[in-house]
């Protein structure tokens, strides 16, 4: 089928499967929904639940289609984690972080002693072994219920046929073509011959779709060995790069228990290490439990500075104790997550002034970035909450030549050195320093709520280490302030992560008195853009109905579902 066809039938498909509300209403569905940053791939997966996918189907389908349609952050060069909820309540989580290749070592940003930001971030360096691929193939064989070649051809299709740019996406290739001016192989698919993609333009990968028919045919193999590794290995070696064909063959994804918690009497699933997301989630809730935070009023003074101090705390843990588990042991997971451990915390934190983050201490005396999230729920109620990443916007850059997709620079998520703690936000603790075979630290997020054993919610969002706190308010702001999906994304985000000490604040998401107060109890305050590109959907049981919030901070996204 041609992709003008093909844009012809998902425009038809989305008119008669939803009705688009005004203002801050979500879209509704009942049999079944797919929020994510990509409205084609959205349908991409609605379609598989259409045609009796469940939803690992669906997921799968999914990431796949935003692989091609939003390069930004979809991807098979990259990583994530899936947390995945039976409807019978069972629940668990794959990691397909990205690996440290062989020759990695705890120096290796470091010249002469001193810190290389671009070879951190912006060299073939910077690439670490990914893991989507792995990843995907691993829940769909455990949980899966269609044939896997089915899952992967409509993203095929897409690369193969092309499909219609959108304005956003042209802004954001435009964007970034200085950057892909160094490397032929990007410049060649995301240009045209040098001149920047206008919307409306087709956009066509036939190396990307090449690459996608050999996972199609073959799964992790067509990715991980044959053509695909030796395209990755020759680009590796002819750039200083040290992912060789054995690193990728020995890339394995992994089955890992989830974190659970509870706040206010709903269940709390997320994400273990080498995430932190579930651990930080989870601890900050538990602190927050203790203030009436619907008295206190949404947006008040008063909650901002007791999530601003919660986030503090939860991110300067993070930095002490947080790594790969099976290179970091005796992580105290169930100690940071308990509630007794929260109390402690809440009774260091004086109501009505800041603490004071420092480099050298972790103690607390008493008184970005760019990754994707989507979220899935099947007619049956099972949910995924599905965060991959490429690290930066187009990770990278590198388009491996005649492979057509992006590679990942998530090795620069390992910390920068040993001791290279800083005001500034530079981290240098143990627990997330490159080894070889360790898999960085992640701030992904990807959570499920559930009350009274029923599905109640699904959350996650893309940001860096603002994702943990994205996620916390979406949480935050339907538990506690009775937000439906809609109200809960487009409600203004805070982050604070402990170093650098201070609050940053989305511009017009709040009050200027209740910014002035912050300011008054001692907060740095940062005005500034977005924050994370939430993708929420809320299961309300009475009605029967999936309820989703589409994050409108973000060009192209889209919920679709019936």
């Amino acid at each position: 089928m041609m992709r003008r066809s093909f844009v012809l039938l998902v425009a038809a498909l989305v008119v008669s499967s939803l009705t688009l509300q005004a203002g801050s209403a979500p879209v509704r569905a009942r049999t079944g929904m797919v929020v994510s940053q990509s409205d084609i791939a959205s349908e991409v997966g609605w379609q598989v639940i259409r045609g009796g996918g469940n939803a690992i189907d669906a997921a799968v389908a999914t990431a796949f289609a935003l692989a091609v349609t939003h390069p930004t952050a979809g991807n098979i060069g990259g990583g994530g984690f899936i947390v995945y909820r039976a409807a019978n309540g069972q629940a668990t989580s794959f990691d397909f972080r990205e690996a440290a290749p062989a020759g990695s070592n705890a120096e290796m940003w470091l010249k002469d002693g001193k810190y290389d930001f671009d070879l951190h971030h912006n060299s073939h360096r910077s690439v670490g072994v990914p893991g989507t691929v792995a990843g995907l193939h691993m829940a769909w064989k455990e949980l899966g219920s269609k044939p896997w070649k089915d899952l992967v051809t409509p993203a095929v299709t897409l690369a193969r046929d092309g499909f219609e740019v959108s304005h956003g996406l042209a802004r954001s290739l435009a964007g970034t073509l200085d950057e892909f001016q160094k490397y032929p192989a990007s410049l060649a698919q995301f240009s045209k011959n040098g001149k920047p993609y206008e919307a409306g333009d087709i956009l066509k990968q036939p190396d990307l779709a090449r690459t996608l028919q050999r996972i199609a045919d073959q799964g992790p193999a067509g990715f991980y060995e044959g053509e695909t590794a030796a395209l990755i290995e020759k680009d590796m070696k002819a750039n200083g790069g040290l992912i060789t064909r054995e690193d990728l063959k020995k890339y394995q994804a992994k089955k890992r228990e989830v974190i659970k918690g509870t706040y206010r009497g709903y269940e709390i699933i997320g994400m273990p290490p080498p995430s932190s997301g579930g651990i930080a989630v989870t601890q900050m809730l538990n602190v927050l439990e203790g203030y009436d935070l619907k008295a206190n009023g949404y947006g008040s003074a008063q909650n901002l500075h007791l999530i601003a101090e919660s986030m503090r705390r939860a991110f300067a843990d993070r930095a002490q104790y947080l790594g790969d588990p099976d290179f970091v042991m005796n992580m105290p997971v169930a100690r940071l997550i308990s509630k007794e451990y929260a109390d402690t915390l809440r009774k260091s934190i004086n109501p009505n002034k800041a603490s004071k983050s420092s480099p050298t201490t972790f103690t607390w005396p008493t008184e970005s970035q760019e990754t994707t999230h989507f979220s899935v729920v099947d007619a049956n109620r099972n949910a995924v909450s599905l965060t991959y990443t490429l690290e930066y916007g187009y990770g990278s850059r590198i388009v491996v030549p005649g492979a057509g997709f992006l590679l990942n620079n998530e090795m620069g998520d390992f910390n920068a050195g040993p001791g290279l703690t800083t005001e500034q936000g530079l981290i240098g603790t143990p627990p997330n320093l490159a080894q070889v075979g360790k898999r960085m630290l992640s701030s992904m997020s990807p959570t499920i709520v559930a009350k009274d054993g029923q599905l109640f919610m699904v959350t996650g969002s893309p940001g860096g280490r603002t994702i943990i706190n994205t996620v916390l308010m979406t949480i935050l702001n339907v538990v506690d302030f009775g937000m439906n999906a809609q109200e809960a994304v487009d409600a203004g985000r805070i982050h604070h992560q402990w170093l650098p000490d201070r609050i940053s604040m989305e511009r017009f998401g709040f009050s200027a008195d209740a910014m002035k107060t912050l300011q008054g109890m001692g907060h740095t305050i940062s005005e500034g853009g977005n924050q994370g590109v939430a993708e929420v959907i809320v299961f309300n049981q009475k009605d029967n109905m999936l309820e989703g919030g589409v994050d409108r901070r973000a060009p192209d996204g889209g919920a679709a579902g019936k």
